[in-house]
């Protein structure tokens, strides 16, 4: 995490495909298990110091870390940008979504943060530059509120007793746009920063933020450690490691190396995560509506996200298989059979035969 994650070299050539999976696995399952994380932690923590100490603390020694193995310091841009995607990402929409899990439960938290790629499209399309929507995604984005729809109504939010907090969903939504727009933001305005320092910056903004909006909020009148609870302690420090030094830096470097629809794909997985361990771990009940509903949203984040034409590489495999053959077919038997294997194993020693020529390896 040194001076080794900088964007020159990161353009020149890109990422290794294990590392790049391996952030998406890290976004992907850690950030479903977040949602279950932040339920636990304001059981006996306020929502806002409870956010500002985890992205404080998490930023501080991030940025300590990268200072002491020699990142050169951010600049006032930095700090502009840092601040105004951080205020984005993990104040209006982190701190959002803690708030309102006090009245939402944690797996239909994620069900419904799980519209986020809608919002991207969006957020995409309104920026300076940005892409117009096609009617497929606009037709995933009301095929998705039509999930949230059912998700919100009496009926659909039976399946935990009572009808959903429309405050608490309102701010969900608000989360989910300003998510959006903070990882565009990020994403376009990284002044040839490090991932790392980024998501340091960010943290060290937003969390001091959230700390902020705790005090007119109240929350340190009535904070005191005796009242913690060890399982919110717990929490805590899990959303620290795994959630912000794991999950969040991984998320800001993928937004680097990554398109914004691939990133958004993360809304697949994490309300599954988050429904199965909410219904596990802390007994959240659902019923078959919530389920259809579930299915409902996904199958909008699918629409949204899926490319163009996605058989289009296969057809274009199937064309070129096709072509070979008519030509192969045109030639006599045994000469066919013959210019088949050659193209086969001229196919097969092309790396080889392109290593040799390296001036490095011939004068070993």
């Amino acid at each position: 995490m040194d001076n080794d994650c900088n964007n020159t070299e990161a353009s020149a050539s890109p990422p290794p495909r294990a590392l790049v999976l391996g952030a998406f696995a890290s976004v992907y399952v850690v950030w479903g298990s977040t949602y279950l994380a932040m339920r636990v932690a304001i059981e006996t923590l306020p929502p806002f110091l409870m956010a500002g100490c985890r992205f404080l603390v998490a930023g501080g020694v991030l940025f300590a870390v990268l200072r002491l193995r020699g990142a050169p310091p951010p600049g006032k841009a930095h700090w502009r940008n840092a601040w105004i995607s951080g205020f984005l990402l993990l104040v209006s929409g982190n701190g959002l979504v803690v708030w309102a899990e006090q009245t939402v439960p944690s797996g239909l938290t994620a069900l419904l943060i799980g519209l986020t790629p809608a919002w991207f499209a969006l957020m995409d399309w309104l920026r300076p530059g940005g892409p117009k929507p096609h009617t497929r995604t606009l037709l995933g984005i009301l095929v998705g509120f039509g999930g949230v729809v059912l998700l919100v109504s009496p009926r659909g939010a039976a399946a935990h007793g009572a009808p959903l907090n429309a405050w608490g969903v309102s701010a969900l939504i608000l989360a989910g746009i300003s998510w959006a727009a903070g990882s565009l933001f990020s994403k376009h305005n990284s002044n040839g920063q490090s991932p790392w320092m980024t998501a340091a910056l960010q943290m060290l903004c937003g969390g001091a933020t959230l700390l902020l909006l705790a005090l007119p909020a109240g929350e340190f009148k009535g904070a005191h450690a005796d009242a913690v609870s060890m399982q919110s302690a717990i929490a805590l420090l899990y959303l620290i490691v795994f959630g912000s030094w794991i999950g969040f830096s991984a998320y800001v470097w993928i937004l680097k190396v990554s398109k914004p629809a691939h990133v958004a794909t993360y809304a697949y997985v994490n309300p599954v995560i988050a429904l199965f361990l909410g219904r596990m771990l802390l007994g959240e009940e659902l019923n078959a509506r919530v389920f259809l509903a579930a299915a409902i949203i996904l199958a909008g984040v699918v629409i949204i996200t899926l490319p163009k034409n996605p058989f289009a590489g296969a057809l274009r495999w199937n064309d070129g298989a096709r072509g070979a053959v008519r030509r192969v077919r045109a030639l006599p038997p045994a000469r066919g059979l013959q210019s088949l294997c050659e193209k086969w194993v001229e196919r097969a020693t092309r790396p080889f035969r392109s290593a040799s020529r390296r001036p490095e390896e011939l004068d070993d």
